[in-house]
């Protein structure tokens, strides 16, 4: 590094450094002292991203967090299509939890697929005095005469069921054995832990015991081949999955599972026969790959397919793990889709090259789409997660560059402010900082649906993500408006 960059580099982190110390002191003092631990700027001696994380969040700041509730019914089992999932509990949580992230899915709804639909258990105040367990299970009962085509059903409880003590589990257990249904409950009320990371994980466990300790016989049953692997953590939002496992498959695996998104209760019985697990959503999905690491002595390894580069080298590393057959074929794929990308970047690339960027996502956004930003000649200057843990800032930093602002469960006012001082080109983020950043008058991309476009995964996707990162920055509007700093 020369020393004129290193001077630069310099001069970034002491700005970032005392813009921190600038909006810190909005804060009382004891606020001040808690929120100091998640923010910070990034320095590449360092062993990680210098932040606290997985912490509960200050009341009144106005988090951008969901509830564990959020994290097992919206991201890890509402997904999966042949299941219905009951919201059991008043209709406030079911009635919010309808609108679907687009998981997109193939099938009929409301015969043997049941994504956009919402089944509630609608708690009424008796509910709450005598308790709900005849009501689930005279809800499970109507589920199955009304949908008799649904391949299972979780109940996902909501926070009453957790402070009353309904015995969702003996009921679920009752009627699965009356039914010869799997019935998963799910003890995933919202106020357990301190954001929806936790709701991931109980989700993880739910499927450990419920699913995969008893589908012993369909297991067996199951014919297996060298080249099965299982995509866990994708959520098929704008069609991801889709692009993900076409490249898979051209590489010559066999895609035997993907869950949740467009995944069946079927795929899920069906993992432990994988022969290595591809991770996408490190943070919602470790838990499970890591059993089955354990349990069935299946591998598994993380991979990014946002971004050409990216694409490339985990191709590769998933091939790693197979014959010449499979390396070869991962080279045969890369080599197919390169004048698809020359093409992408030739067209792109002068339009966005330079532009800085300031990410504040969940799961592992945050980390695995700055290498596409980067193919597009573009820098992210910011980044930060709504409910990381330390593990996931430390492979952080292998995407990040010295000096990155870096806020972990950034509260509003926080990202507005920096947003104002550091002034990027573009802010990637959610539907709830949408609309603010753009009556600022900075283009925005939202980053947990895609703005409603997609898929973003897969060489397919590089082509729709460039053109949607050059619509947004590169949009007439912004000719007629201005930032609060013009």
């Amino acid at each position: 590094m020369s020393s004129a960059i290193a001077a630069t580099t310099d001069e970034i982190t002491a700005r970032n450094k005392e813009l921190i110390g600038e909006v810190l002191k909005a804060y009382p003092d004891k606020a001040a002292k808690r929120r100091a631990k998640h923010l910070n700027t990034y320095e590449s001696d360092k062993p990680d991203c210098g932040v606290k994380s997985n912490i509960k969040s200050i009341p009144g700041v106005m988090t951008i967090r969901g509830c564990a509730y959020a994290g097992s019914k919206g991201v890890v089992w509402g997904p999966i299509k042949d299941m219905i999932h009951i919201s059991h509990g008043p209709v406030g949580c079911g009635q919010y939890s309808w609108g679907s992230r687009r998981n997109y899915y193939y099938g009929t709804t409301g015969i043997d697929t049941f994504g956009t639909m919402q089944f509630t258990s609608d708690f009424q105040e008796k509910d709450i005095v005598f308790g709900g367990d005849k009501k689930l299970g005279k809800m499970i009962d109507e589920i199955q005469e009304l949908f008799p085509l649904n391949g299972g059903i979780s109940v996902q409880s909501e926070c009453p069921i957790g402070l009353i003590g309904d015995d969702i589990e003996a009921v679920s257990k009752a009627k699965g054995k009356e039914h010869n249904k799997t019935i998963v409950p799910v003890r995933c009320e919202g106020f357990r832990g301190v954001s929806q990371s936790l709701g991931h994980h109980i989700a993880n466990d739910a499927i450990r015991d419920w699913v995969f300790e008893k589908s012993g016989d369909k297991l067996a049953a199951f014919e297996s081949t060298p080249y099965d692997v299982a995509i866990i953590g994708d959520y098929n939002i704008g069609g991801d999955a889709w692009s993900s496992r076409i490249l898979l498959e051209e590489m010559g695996l066999r895609v035997i599972a993907q869950w949740s998104g467009d995944g069946t209760l079927a795929e899920l019985e069906a993992t432990p026969k994988a022969k290595l697990n591809v991770l996408h959503c490190y943070r919602s999905m470790n838990y499970i790959t890591r059993h089955m690491e354990e349990k069935f002595g299946i591998p598994w390894v993380e991979y990014n397919f946002f971004g050409p580069s990216k694409i490339e080298a985990s191709l590769r590393e998933i091939a790693s793990y197979f014959d010449d057959k499979i390396k070869e074929g991962a080279e045969r794929v890369i080599a197919k889709y390169r004048p698809m990308v020359d093409a992408v970047l030739a067209k792109y690339r002068p339009r966005l090259e330079g532009k800085k960027v300031m990410l504040y996502v969940g799961g592992l956004r945050p980390r695995h789409v700055i290498g596409a930003y980067e193919d597009l000649g573009m820098e992210v200057v910011g980044t930060g997660y709504e409910f990381a843990h330390n593990d996931d800032y430390q492979r952080t930093t292998h995407y990040i560059k010295d000096s990155t602002l870096i806020y972990d469960d950034v509260t509003g006012y926080e990202f507005e402010k920096f947003v104002e001082k550091v002034r990027p080109d573009l802010v990637g983020s959610g539907i709830k900082e949408k609309y603010i950043f753009q009556k600022m008058g900075v283009p925005f991309r939202q980053m947990h649906s895609w703005d409603y476009s997609g898929p973003y995964h897969g060489y397919d996707g590089f082509a729709i993500f460039a053109r949607d990162m050059d619509i947004a920055i590169n949009s007439p509007i912004w000719k007629l408006t201005k930032a609060p700093w013009s």
